[in-house]
């Protein structure tokens, strides 16, 4: 069955050009997806008929926006396959969740104890176990990444090792689109009795995960990067872990019992809910999930697979670009990155945006992984399924001429 890219665009209000009085290609979704009107609807529902406090009063406003809040966590874990909806919690975004494990999980941790990353990572995944080995002197190693960007796990063996207490890797990277090999991952994580962390950011916007077959220990994401509202992501973790690991922030709502003298903590998840959550940001992502779902996904995987080979064999055929990360179509997802000889990611991306074209060009918030190419920041276009090859078509056309310009 053909997949309908024109119905899809047409349930994202932004993408109608008519609202802008110009032409409109959005390549900036590793940064930040569009909403559909039934996100934008749920939200604008929530605000207008159940706007209130959780947990806190017993009138109707409130009791319904705690029924929502309680009904958002539940998608969200079916969304992911959790075993219950007590292993989700609700966070600011996939940092504020990764920086949970960091503080939660590494209160657990010992000096010389270690956490390996990888060179793939976003800064979000490397500067909190920075952070943490400087206040627990925990030690901090990285997998090295290939000439495709990819990680290299054939250094798998020397890099996680019998001290290595938690494996925290990108599950597709925001530079280069490269899919990790979890199984292999996992594999060598388990070896040494190490728990494994994956940043789905970027994954979690292509289709419902399943941590169960994933067989990892947590996993962050965002609801942004995933059509849903700002503001709010997710930590998946195994319920056996996150009733081991203390509250990362203190305040209303995660305790049990406060006196003057002492605290009891609540379970989990409110243990790491402290404060007033973000409650229509919540029912917006569990929106955007449940709107994902409804998708095909094997139709929109076909989709986005044609116009990344559309856009890859564009770049092959012109002089002075060179693609960070994998060419070809297996084990990536829809994010290409590419380095201009003579001329510098900004000025593509300024350039490109006077054709209407929306780009992302800098360092990517992954600085390590720029130095092991040997540049200083790279154009980036990742692609939603809402786009069509109108949009490739036009970065395309636009980055010749922009190139012929900058680098005559």
């Amino acid at each position: 069955m053909a997949f309908d890219v024109a119905a899809i665009r047409a349930q994202f209000p932004i993408l109608d050009p008519a609202a802008h009085g110009r032409p409109l290609h959005y390549l900036d979704n590793g940064a930040t997806a569009q909403m559909p009107q039934a996100v934008l609807d749920a939200v604008i529902r929530h605000e207008t008929r159940h706007r209130a406090n959780v947990k806190r009063s017993v009138h109707f406003l409130a009791e319904a926006a705690t029924e929502a809040y309680d009904q958002a966590r539940d998608a969200m874990a079916a969304y992911v396959n959790a075993a219950g909806a007590d292993e989700i919690v609700f966070t600011s975004g996939c940092t504020a969740a990764i920086n949970l494990v960091a503080h939660s999980f590494g209160a657990l941790l010992k000096p010389g104890d270690e956490v390996v990353f990888s060179t793939l990572e976003h800064h979000s995944n490397i500067v909190p176990w920075h952070m943490l080995a400087k206040r627990a002197g925990v030690v901090v190693k990285a997998i090295p990444v290939t000439a495709e960007g990819r990680l290299d796990l054939a250094a798998l063996p020397k890099v996680i090792g019998p001290r290595c207490k938690l494996v925290a890797v990108t599950h597709v990277s925001n530079v280069t689109g490269a899919e990790t090999d979890v199984a292999a991952l996992v594999a060598a994580a388990r070896a040494v009795g190490a728990k494994v962390l994956l940043d789905g950011a970027q994954r979690a916007p292509h289709g419902p995960i399943d941590v169960a077959a994933l067989g990892v220990d947590f996993y962050a994401f965002s609801g942004h990067k995933m059509f849903g509202p700002n503001g709010i992501g997710v930590l998946w973790g195994r319920g056996e872990l996150l009733a081991r690991m203390p509250p990362f922030l203190g305040g209303g709502e995660m305790i049990t019992r406060v006196t003057l003298e002492e605290t009891s903590f609540a379970e989990p998840p409110r243990r790491f809910e402290a404060g007033t959550p973000p409650i229509a940001q919540a029912v917006g992502m569990a929106a955007a999930a449940r709107w994902i779902e409804s998708v095909d996904q094997e139709a929109a995987h076909a989709h986005l697979q044609k116009l990344t080979a559309r856009l890859l064999d564009g770049l092959d055929g012109m002089k002075k670009v060179r693609v960070i990360g994998p060419t070809g179509l297996q084990a990536r997802f829809p994010v290409v990155s590419f380095a201009v000889e003579g001329a510098h990611p900004h000025d593509i991306c300024q350039m490109l945006d006077e054709d209407g074209v929306a780009l992302r060009g800098g360092h990517h918030c992954a600085q390590p992984l720029m130095a092991a190419f040997g540049v200083t920041g790279t154009t980036r276009a990742s692609l939603a399924l809402y786009n069509d090859a109108g949009d490739i078509d036009a970065l395309l056309a636009g980055l010749d001429r922009t190139i012929r310009r900058l680098t005559a």
